[in-house]
Formats: structure tokens, sequence, C-alpha cells
């Protein structure tokens, strides 16, 4: 049984004409009826498990929402890019190319609440990065290349990390800093500003 089908509402997005998707059947948080996101044919969402490209999100070219993920806001995810697992990319987050997100990894506009203070912003995440674990990417953070993102690791501000740069256990990097080439950054470390 099909959970969603494609509408005639229609949007174009760099050329692309995306449908409008509609729940068939209700499931983890979405109703029976409910309108999602946009689509460019079945072969972007999973009719199988929990997965939902919701708001005003997009999803087009060979790209893949499955499993239990979640895109939504005004997100993008196209080109090659998989986004499966518990996954979440939402706001203005653009997953491209032949990224991969996955676990509960999350790419978003983030919004720092527990601070009491705001920052929003365009994370991208392209090339063939891949964000795993209960990574989080976000603010106008970039994460692209070869790079990876994994466990509890954290990308925000305005920082870069690509080429085959590893980030992982708790690091985070912040401000305006760039990891690059095949550099290594765990444990609890901090790369911020300028680094």
């Amino acid at each position: 049984m099909k959970k969603y089908e494609l509408t005639n509402e229609v949007k174009v997005v760099d050329g692309v004409t995306l449908h409008r998707i509609k729940a068939l059947i209700s499931f983890d948080g979405v109703d029976n009826g409910e309108l999602g996101g946009f689509v460019e044919k079945e072969e972007n969402l999973s009719q199988d498990g929990n997965a939902w490209v919701a708001d005003d999100a997009v999803v087009y070219c060979d790209a893949r929402v499955s499993g239990d993920a979640v895109v939504s806001g005004s997100a993008k995810v196209f080109g090659m890019a998989k986004v499966f697992g518990a996954a979440r990319v939402f706001g203005d987050a653009q997953v491209r190319g032949k990224a991969r997100v996955s676990g509960n990894a999350t790419v978003r506009e983030y919004s720092l609440l527990h601070a009491h203070a705001r920052a929003y912003g365009d994370a991208v995440v392209s090339g063939i990065a891949r964000v795993a674990g209960n990574a989080r990417v976000y603010n106008d953070a970039h994460v692209s290349g070869s790079a990876s993102v994994s466990d509890d690791a954290r990308v925000c501000g305005k920082a870069k990390v690509y080429g085959w740069a590893n980030l992982c256990g708790k690091a985070m990097v912040y401000g305006n800093a760039v990891v690059c080439d095949k550099a290594v950054v765990g444990g609890n470390t901090h790369v911020c500003g300028n680094d």
C-alpha cells in the first residue's frame, strides 16, 4: 500500500517540475490527507518507513529520502544525495551532490534556544560528504568534498569542513574556522574563530 501520492500542485525549482505530495495513510505524526512538500518523482521519497517531505521542502533529481528521515521547512535535497535513518534536514539547509546524511544526524537552520539566543542560516552538505550519528551541521556551515562529520560532532557558524577531513567524537568547529585536507578532529576539541 502506498503511503503518499503526487498531487497536481506543482512548482518549478532549478528548471525541474516538482509535485506536492499528499499522505494516503496516517503514520508517525503525518495524518491521512495531509499535504507534504515537493518531489520530482516517487523515487525521491520511499513509500516504506516513516520518511516524509514536509512544508515547502523539495527533493529532486536522483536524491532519495528513506527510512524514518524527515526533510522539512524550505530545505532542498537534490543531485544524488541520500537522507536516511532517522536523519533530519530542515530550515533552509541543502544536501546535494552525492552527500549522505544518516543515523540521527541533523542538518538545519538552527535556533540556539538553550542559550536564549538565535542564530539562523543556510547549512550546506555537498560533494560526497557524510554526516552521521548524532552530528549537527547548522547556521551557515558547509561540509563538502569527502569530509565526514560523525558521532556527536558539531559544525556551525560559518565554519567549513572539506577535503578528506574527519570530525568525530564531541568535536566542534565554529566561527570562521576551516578544517580541511586529511585533518582529523576528535574528542572534545573545539576549533573556532579564524583557526
